[in-house]
């Protein structure tokens, strides 16, 4: 039963600080390779002195606070200090460029932005592009100011706590809004997929501004009295792997496209994890063969399971069940899934569909609008339920490119794309890849008077690079005269998807 009143720092962090002061709770690597760890107790002193120093930048109850910096101590004490005093934690992604910051600063209008200084040009650029910027602080140069802990802010269970940018479909890029109710419901997922137990190491390799590195990176684990790890450097299989053995991780919570590098670029054999106990995969549907080339180098099969930015994790193979390679598991214990048909029926095979209210981490609603009050919410994604009740993904029932765990909107990489004075119109699809699941292609009519070639293809794939953020480039970059269309001149996206690029 969900409480009434919860806040995530004052009824979880702080309580563990209480009652397991000494027992590891945070262990961070920086980029530069330098280590440290926090007791339970550290991070509990830690969430109230940053608190206290959002406060004293004039952060109140309701208003937000935007963090653009890596997955390092200082980003998670900001959002534990944000809900602490009831604020809402907004994490960004370093890899968005100064358009996709301030798209976000007009929509979320946060009080304050706290940075990385590496990231202070972007920043700059976006700030000059909106009229009311706020408050920014550095992280790196002592910019907050030094304050105690004040007294904590007693949140109801649908007060704001986080917001997501989702990528649009058809449109912008829209904020989900979370509550301290999301927070509290990790604990569903944390005990029966992540399977993380108490006194463990749990590493969620997910960069910070994601979804799933906002609920996994310390949320969860710190739900059933694990430990986690945050690892600030880039992806590199074999430095990993050498992590993951020197750290003795436990439990270990990775994109699909990492454990897919790991199985190409990576040597396994004769690799020794002792420690690593249990494996978990979400984003995508993972190959089975590379589920296959984990079990047989490890002896451990990887649990995967499905969620939404809007409804935080739905289904996962069970800890302790003999995985089904290919499945992405059964529903949480809990939480009411739909499979219906194309006319609303349920079905062994159809849409995804659930009912919110038996979802606890089901968001609050999109920025700005009313909160969602529909009593089904449609995933848009297309499964199959066998009779045992595993769920199997077959699709996507709209356009959204799944690239390496980012969901890529057309729309975004056309906008990108059709900036460039050399591009007329251009239309971005889904194309099959080995290693990321898949990659944008993109089809591109030029303006009059220009030529195609390769290092035209080039210029625009760096174009979209500086544009956007540059995952969200196009990998595969044709020409056209023109693009295939409806009659009423919407794009034919499943007719180029169907083609072999």
């Amino acid at each position: 039963m969900t409480p009434a009143r919860f806040n995530f720092t004052t009824d979880v962090v702080e309580r563990l600080g209480r009652e397991r002061p000494n027992a590891e709770a945070l262990r961070s690597i920086s980029v530069d390779g330098d280590r440290h760890s926090y007791t339970y107790g550290d991070v509990a002193s830690e969430a109230g002195r940053m608190a206290g120093a959002l406060q004293a930048l004039g952060v109140e109850r309701g208003q937000g606070v935007m963090t653009l910096m890596g997955a390092r101590p200082a980003w998670v004490f900001a959002l534990l200090g944000a809900w602490r005093l009831g604020a809402v934690a907004m994490p960004c992604s370093e890899q968005l460029r100064s358009n996709d910051i301030a798209f976000r600063l007009r929509q979320a209008r946060p009080a304050v932005v706290l940075y990385a200084e590496r990231d202070r040009e972007q920043l700059e650029a976006a700030l000059d592009l909106i009229e009311e910027p706020p408050r920014c602080v550095s992280v790196d140069e002592g910019g907050l100011p030094v304050s105690t802990a004040p007294t904590a802010t007693a949140t109801e269970w649908n007060d704001p706590a986080l917001t997501i940018f989702t990528s649009g479909t058809v449109g912008e890029p829209r904020g989900v809004v979370h509550t301290q109710r999301y927070l509290w419901g990790q604990s569903v997922q944390a005990q029966h997929w992540l399977g993380a137990r108490r006194g463990e190491l749990v590493w969620c390799t997910a960069a910070s501004g994601w979804s799933k590195s906002a609920r996994n990176s310390f949320v969860a684990p710190w739900s059933t009295g694990a430990a986690c790890l945050v690892h600030e450097g880039r992806f590199d299989p074999s430095e990993r792997l050498t992590v993951m053995a020197r750290e003795q991780v436990n439990v270990l919570c990775q994109a699909p496209t990492e454990y897919r590098m790991i199985a190409k670029r990576a040597s396994l054999e004769g690799l020794r994890l002792p420690a690593l106990r249990h494996l978990v995969s979400a984003g995508e549907p993972l190959n089975p063969e590379v589920m296959r080339v984990f079990a047989d180098a490890l002896g451990l099969d990887i649990h995967d399971g499905y969620g939404q930015t809007e409804t935080g994790q739905l289904t996962g193979m069970p800890a302790g069940v003999q995985v089904r390679p290919g499945s992405m598991g059964r529903a949480l214990p809990g939480f009411t899934l739909e499979v219906l048909d194309e006319h609303g029926s349920p079905n062994d095979e159809g849409e995804l569909c659930l009912d919110p209210a038996s979802v606890p981490t089901f968001f609050r609603g999109y920025l700005g609008a009313e909160p969602f009050d529909g009593e089904r919410w449609h995933t848009g994604d297309r499964v199959r339920r066998d009779p045992e009740g595993f769920l199997w993904f077959e699709g996507r029932m709209d356009d959204v490119i799944l690239s390496a765990g980012y969901r890529i909107g057309p729309f975004e990489v056309e906008s990108a794309l059709v900036q460039h004075p050399a591009v007329a119109e251009a239309a971005a699809v889904s194309a099959p890849d080995e290693e990321r699941g898949a990659v944008v292609r993109a089809i591109v009519v030029l303006r009059e008077g220009q030529h195609a070639g390769e290092e035209l293809a080039r210029q625009l794939q760096e174009h979209v690079k500086l544009t956007t953020a540059p995952y969200k480039y196009p990998r595969i970059l044709e020409f056209r005269e023109r693009l295939p269309k409806t009659a009423s001149g919407k794009i034919k996206r499943a007719e180029l998807r169907a083609e072999r690029p």
